[in-house]
């Protein structure tokens, strides 16, 4: 059984260890571009590249 002083150290490490892993995370997160950003700049994207693969039509001459 353990000692209720070394339980409680190892509560308040863990705890802390948690906080700063979540306080890494969040300012990972902060850093990366908002996935609405993403998501428009990839359907523009991909509107750009059917547009350029897409033959202009021609006029037919009478």
């Amino acid at each position: 059984m353990q000692h209720p002083e070394t339980h409680l150290a190892l509560h308040h490490a863990r705890a802390a260890d948690l906080h700063a892993q979540a306080e890494a995370h969040r300012l990972a997160n902060a850093a990366r571009p908002s996935r609405d950003l993403r998501i428009r700049l990839g359907w523009t994207l991909v509107e750009l590249g059917l547009r350029l693969a897409t033959p202009r039509p021609t006029a037919l001459a009478h």
